[in-house]
């Protein structure tokens, strides 16, 4: 191995972690402190309660989707490989088949729905005061 490999390694390697503790250093969640109720711009509100359940009015989930009313549990998820997010288990209303959505955490006092990951962010839901 040259020199100059060897440099290029360890600098690709020093990269590597700084993005890792970068990434580490971004605001926690605490899941006990997402109960409340979050509001969008047009209207929608999404009530997630202490005891894992949920009541959502007037949420549009997709772009181009009609307003919907339901409700259900709710569960805060931290995988390892994407975004923490609470999953919403619909149990009653008006988002027909859909057994369950999953509402992206930005922070402690933002959620949003981002159906394509790939994609924008369809709906944004700010703590309300």
């Amino acid at each position: 191995m040259t020199r100059g490999t060897a440099r290029a390694r360890w600098l690709s390697a020093v990269l590597a972690v700084s993005a890792l503790l970068v990434s580490g250093c971004s605001e926690k969640v605490d899941p006990l402190e997402l109960p409340g109720v979050y509001r969008s711009d047009d209207g929608g509100r999404i009530e997630l309660s202490a005891d894992g359940t949920f009541t959502a009015a007037g949420v549009t989930t997709d772009e181009g989707a009609e307003p919907a009313d339901f409700s259900g549990t709710w569960d805060y998820q931290k995988p390892s490989t994407s975004g923490d997010f609470v999953y919403l288990g619909v149990e009653d209303g008006g988002l027909g088949a859909t057994g369950g959505i999953q509402l992206y955490v930005e922070d402690q006092d933002t959620l949003y729905f981002q159906l394509d990951p790939d994609g924008p962010v369809t709906q944004t839901y700010d703590r309300a005061s």
